[in-house]
């Protein structure tokens, strides 16, 4: 197997040295890194090409960018990382470990929400939980899936939000996630900036709008 992580990015010059460090091993052990930029304006395509990673740019959108890197990846398998979110130790051989009887396609880590408010290592416990219940994965939690898998349902949806909901249900119908134990960390900053519990009702009014049909260009709004 070999492993294409393809990463999003906008405007995430604090983020990007941690997470181009974080990346350098698993380049070297043979994993294809590539960046794709959504049109930053803070120098954060310029650092990731000066530190010698691939650097694509696609019009803004995490959906449209995440199909501009799987467009050109080499990999066998699609690892699809958000700029905020860390991979533990050996990401490369645990998702190679996931797939490897071939009896499923894709699949996620479990994730932790770093960050002061102790109520954000509860919000990561739930995401997992209800990941497992429902097999729906969400950004968060670095969703991988066999390259020809994510072609064969179309890839993500060109739409503002959702757009990992959305591929979770496209690719459950193929087979259900493997759910790796071992967590990607991410950062709380959206929840400490706006306020955990008015976060969290926020993403579940949402999500519950999207469940009953609401378009996802109108639920962008709320969201941003």
């Amino acid at each position: 197997m070999k492993l294409s992580i393809i990463v999003p990015i906008l405007n995430e010059a604090q983020q990007l040295p941690l997470l181009l460090e974080r990346l350098l091993p698993l380049r070297r052990h043979g994993c294809e890194v590539i960046i794709v930029d959504g049109g930053s304006t803070d120098g954060s395509a310029d650092a990731a090409h000066c530190a010698g990673f691939t650097v694509l740019r696609a019009p803004r959108g995490r959906a449209r960018q995440m199909n501009t890197g799987a467009a050109t990846a080499t990999g066998t398998t699609l690892l699809f990382l958000h700029a905020d979110t860390q991979l533990p130790d050996g990401a490369g051989m645990l998702v190679e470990q996931a797939l490897a009887d071939g009896t499923r396609c894709w699949g996620r880590f479990d994730v932790c929400i770093a960050g002061k408010p102790a109520m954000l290592r509860v919000i990561g416990r739930m995401m997992n939980w209800r990941s497992r219940l429902t097999g729906i994965a969400t950004g968060d939690q670095a969703m991988f899936v066999a390259r020809a898998a994510f072609h064969a349902v179309g890839g993500f949806p060109n739409q503002p939000l959702m757009e990992d909901i959305e591929l979770s249900r496209r690719l459950r119908k193929v087979s259900r996630p493997v759910c790796i134990s071992r967590c990607v960390t991410t950062s709380g900053r959206r929840w400490e900036k706006h306020g955990v519990w008015r976060t969290i009702l926020l993403m579940w009014r949402l999500r519950f709008a999207y469940w009953r049909g609401v378009p996802a260009s109108q639920l962008a709004k709320a969201y941003r």
